[in-house]
């Protein structure tokens, strides 16, 4: 079971790592565009702001978002109570998120595949572009990645019910990959341990 859940880590954090190179290519974008509307630049070359560049910067921004959620979620780094949480044993922890899983998760992420489906279908239909510029710059295939990203969320999200549910039998959670870590999760990490061995200690 455990290499399934890893091997859901594993497609999540390589979508999520793939992806992740847009921020490159908005900072080029972003870097490009400043730099041909500042002054020197525009009074020796006559160049004028693009009328791309907003919506350029937000496709890239919001492809970012989309497809490095799973990623996240992978690495159990999206936002929480933390104050709370890093106190409750491991079998709380768990029977807490499993709770928010099936109650909010699942359907949230059911509704945002079913409209996220029909937004794309809607926009692919008339070939949608942004009204935002004259430029006229394609938006249906950022709608494309809406119910793409929402159904590999939701595939992680299965493997973190799996481990909610592992970790409700054993009193322990099971591992997961990990990357570099900020202070703050790796102190509320070293309190999990603590907390299991504590657990293990009383059998």
């Amino acid at each position: 079971m455990n290499a399934f859940l890893l091997t859901i880590d594993k497609i999540s954090a390589g979508i999520g790592k793939t992806f992740g190179w847009t921020i490159i290519i908005l900072m080029l974008g972003a870097s490009y565009e400043v730099f041909v509307s500042s002054g020197p630049v525009r009074a020796v070359t006559g160049s004028v702001p693009t009328t791309w560049g907003y919506d350029f910067s937000y496709i890239m921004y919001g492809t970012l978002l989309l497809m490095t959620g799973a990623y996240t979620l992978s690495r159990n780094g999206h936002v929480r109570g933390d104050f709370l949480y890093r106190n409750w044993r491991p079998r709380m922890q768990a029977g807490m998120d499993l709770a928010i899983y099936i109650v909010g998760f699942v359907p949230a992420i059911l509704a945002l595949i079913y409209a996220g489906w029909q937004f794309a279908d809607s926009s692919w239909q008339y070939k949608e572009k942004s009204i935002f510029s004259p430029a006229g710059v394609p938006v249906y295939t950022l709608k494309t990645l809406i119910p793409i990203a929402a159904g590999l969320l939701l595939i992680q999200g299965v493997a973190e019910m799996l481990r909610c549910i592992i970790c409700l039998k054993t009193g322990a959670w099971p591992q997961r990959l990990a990357d570099i870590e900020e202070l703050e999760t790796a102190i509320m990490h070293e309190q999990q341990q603590k907390q299991e061995a504590e657990a293990k200690a009383r059998g």
